[in-house]
C-alpha cells in the first residue's frame, strides 16, 4: 500500500544524517515515492548592543550559506539514486520544523547523532517531540546503524560485501498490545512489511516469570505458559483483523505471532540486533504504555541497533492517512 506524500528527512552534513538520507532513499525507491530533504538551522544571537549590525548581519548570512550547502549535497546524493526530491533550508528549531513539515508528509527520517541543528537533540528534543507530534510515521535511525549487513549475522555475504541492498527491510518486528494505537503500528508495519516482501513478527509481551509480574503476588496459582499463550492468542486475533480487513495482501503473506515473556523495551532491543525495522505506536496499554513518554522509549532509541519506526496514535482514525490527519482531534487509545 503507497500513502500519500513524500518521505521528509532531516539533514544537518553529518554521517548519521547521510545514513537517514540513505534509508530514506530506499524507502522512496520501495514505495515509489519522492524525498522532501530539509535542513533547519537557528539564527545566531549576538549580545551586546556595540556589535555592528553588518557583522550580524553577516554572521546570519554564513550560516545559511552553510546550511544551504548542506541540503545541495543532500539533494545531490538522493538524486543520484535516482528518486524525485526537493529541498528546502527552514529557520527555527529542528524538532519544531520537522513536526510542522510532517504535515505533508508520508513519514519522516530523522538520524540519532549529528551536528549542527540536529547536534545532541536527536536523543532529547528531536525524538520524544518528533515522534510524538508528528502528524505522520517517524524513523529514527541509530547513528552506529549502516545497514543490515553491519547488524546481523544472517545476512548473505559473498567477498565482504551484503548481497542484500544495503538498506534492505528483509525483517521486521510490531509490537501489540490490543490498544487502537498499537493496532494503527500493525497496520503499518504490515504496509512495509508487504512494500518490502519481509518477514512480519508481531509479539506481545508481560513479565510473567518475574517479581515484576502483574502475578507475582500468586505466582503459585498462575500457569504462565496459559498467560504467554493468551497473550499469542490476543496477538493472533489482532493479526487475522488486520488481514481480513485488507484487499492488498499477497498469497502466502504470514505474520508470526508470538507472546513473550519480558519487557517490551527489553525485548525490543534485543530483537533489534537481529532484524531492520521495529515498529511501534507512540501510545497504548500494558506493556507499551507511554513507550515514548519515559525510560522505555529512551531505552530503546538509545540501545536499539536498527531503526525504530514510530506510528503516533492521532492515525487511528485513519491508518492509510499518513500525514493527511493534521486537523483531527488527537484522543487517547
Amino acid at each position: 500500500m503507497t500513502h500519500g506524500g513524500s518521505i521528509l528527512v532531516g539533514v544537518d552534513g553529518s554521517d548519521s544524517a547521510y545514513n537517514a538520507l540513505d534509508w530514506a532513499v530506499a524507502e522512496a525507491k520501495t514505495r515509489s515515492l519522492g524525498l522532501h530533504v530539509a535542513c533547519a538551522y537557528s539564527l545566531p544571537r549576538f549580545g551586546g548592543s556595540s556589535m555592528d549590525a553588518a557583522y550580524v548581519e553577516l554572521g546570519k548570512n554564513a550560516v545559511r550559506e552553510g546550511a544551504e550547502a548542506v541540503l545541495a549535497d543532500a539533494v545531490e546524493h538522493a538524486e543520484g539514486h535516482g528518486v524525485p526530491v526537493k529541498g528546502s533550508v527552514e529557520v527555527g528549531d529542528p524538532a519544531g520544523v520537522l513536526v510542522e513539515l510532517s504535515k505533508g508528509a508520508s513519514l519522516a527520517v530523522v538520524g540519532t547523532r549529528g551536528r549542527g541543528g540536529f547536534a545532541e537533540r536527536l536523543l532529547g528534543t528531536v525524538s520524544t517531540a518528533l515522534p510524538v507530534h508528528a502528524h505522520c510515521p517517524t524513523v529514527v535511525i541509530p547513528g552506529h546503524y549502516t545497514g543490515p549487513e553491519a547488524n546481523r549475522d544472517d545476512v548473505t555475504m559473498e567477498h565482504g560485501v551484503a548481497l542484500t541492498s544495503p538498506h534492505q527491510v528483509a525483517k521486521i518486528v510490531v509490537g501489540v498490545d490490543g490498544s487502537d494505537a498499537s493496532k494503527v503500528a500493525l497496520h503499518r508495519a504490515v504496509d512495509e512489511a508487504i512494500a518490502w516482501d519481509a518477514q512480519l513478527t508481531a509479539f506481545s509481551s508481560m513479565p510473567v516469570a518475574t517479581g515484576t509480574s502483574l502475578f507475582a503476588w500468586a505466582p503459585g496459582q498462575v500457569d504462565h505458559t496459559a498467560v504467554l499463550a493468551e497473550l499469542e492468542a490476543e496477538v493472533g486475533r489482532a493479526i487475522d483483523e488486520e488481514l481480513a480487513s485488507r484487499d492488498d495482501v499477497p498469497d502466502g503473506f504470514t505474520v508470526e505471532r508470538h507472546g513473550l515473556d519480558g519487557t517490551p523495551s527489553a525485548l525490543l532491543v534485543e530483537f533489534s540486533a537481529h532484524v531492520d525495522l521495529i515498529v511501534v505506536g507512540s501510545r497504548g496499554r500494558g506493556g507499551f504504555s507511554g513507550l515514548l513518554l519515559g525510560s522505555t522509549s529512551q531505552a530503546v532509541l538509545h540501545h536499539a541497533r536498527c531503526p525504530v519506526m514510530v506510528v503516533p496514535a492521532r492515525l487511528k482514525d485513519d491508518p492509510d492517512c499518513g500525514g493527511c490527519d493534521q486537523d483531527k482531534p488527537e484522543t487517547e487509545g
